[in-house]
């Protein structure tokens, strides 16, 4: 048994200091971002933001609006072929995600040799299995050119496992910090999101990969600490749930109108999906109802709005200068909630 002493720090317990800035207008901030991958011979150039590859989220609607702005949209798990082939995705936004098992690698291969894929998302909740590297090392040795991504971690050295064996060009960063996900109160694992991001994306820099923080966003100033916290790319899915454009009828409740928002390891999306919740397992998520919001278009310009509003306060001139321009200081309270009591 060990135990680390030093501060583990979310989101909310910091805020960034602001410095002198010769930027007069949010106009002037480039929030695209253009990179070069240390094992695909892709490149990609685009805004780092990813709505999360849940079937409440990552849907081909949201990407038909997010795409628009130059936005990922990591497509939920269950797509075939068929539900693909006839859309003309544009492959720079959108993601395929898949599991690791022998039937996920068979949906997997029938779609990428079918239609134009860039991005793989390697997704499982435990990133810890080498059964997730030597996937990853198959997918890499099949497709050497696809971008690659893969996790959940939230620490150094699986990181750099899966940048340095497993081949991996982004590693998905975050357990246990996502809206309807209860994996720390179920298991007692994970890390607060912040310190997650600082220290995974430590060690990706230092082996020429990449990563993402999935997970903890609750505004768009989450964001902007994310990306100053060493994060290249930010999963959101709540963020970009209960929209027009989400899956889902609206709910009416005491004139509020909501629709339904799940975790994929709940036991409501595994009914839905395999039909039971297996004996041997406990749901790590939860199905709520999350206030109707709209059309996204007006979510993804909120968020962008913030993130830019930011890097003028600390001279970040683009999206990629954030970090360096960033100094945390550490919080007892955030916001004024005088009237929200």
């Amino acid at each position: 048994m060990k135990i680390e002493s030093d501060p583990k720090l979310d989101f909310n317990n910091v805020l960034i200091r602001p410095k002198r800035t010769t930027l007069t207008s949010r106009s002037q901030v480039d929030i695209e971002r253009e990179f070069t991958f240390p094992h695909s011979t892709s490149t990609w150039k685009g805004v780092p933001v990813i709505a999360a590859n849940m079937d409440t989220t990552g849907t081909i609607e949201v990407y038909q609006v997010l795409s628009r702005h130059k936005i990922i949209t990591a497509l939920h798990k269950f797509y075939h072929l068929e539900d693909l082939v006839d859309k003309k995705l544009d492959e720079n936004y959108f993601m395929i995600s898949t599991g690791i098992s022998d039937n996920d690698y068979s949906r997997l291969k029938n779609i990428l040799d079918n239609i134009d894929v860039k991005w793989i998302c390697i997704d499982v909740a435990n990133g810890y299995m080498q059964q997730l590297v030597d996937f990853c090392k198959k997918v890499r040795e099949n497709y050497p050119d696809k971008i690659i991504v893969a996790g959940n971690v939230v620490s150094r050295e699986m990181t750099e496992e899966l940048i340095i064996n497993g081949k991996v060009d982004v590693v998905k960063v975050g357990i246990g910090g996502g809206s309807v996900c209860v994996t720390r109160s179920k298991t007692g694992v994970g890390m607060p999101q912040l310190s997650a991001v600082i220290e995974c994306g430590d060690a990706a820099h230092g082996v020429n990969g990449f990563i993402i923080s999935d997970g903890g966003i609750t505004c768009p100033g989450d964001m902007a600490k994310a990306y100053g916290g060493g994060a290249d790319f930010v999963m959101m899915g709540g963020q970009f749930a209960g929209h027009d454009e989400n899956p889902g009828d609206l709910i009416e409740e005491n004139g509020e109108q909501y629709k339904i928002f799940y975790g994929m390891s709940s036991e409501h999306a595994m009914t839905k999906h395999y039909g039971r919740m297996a004996k041997y397992r406990s749901s790590e998520g939860r199905c709520i109802k999350i206030k109707y919001k709209g059309a996204i278009e007006n979510t993804v310009l909120d968020y962008l709005g913030g993130v830019r509003s930011c890097c003028t306060y600390i001279n970040a001139k683009c999206i990629k200068n954030v970090p360096k321009c960033t100094t945390f200081v550490m919080v007892s309270q955030q916001l004024n909630n005088h009237f929200n009591a």
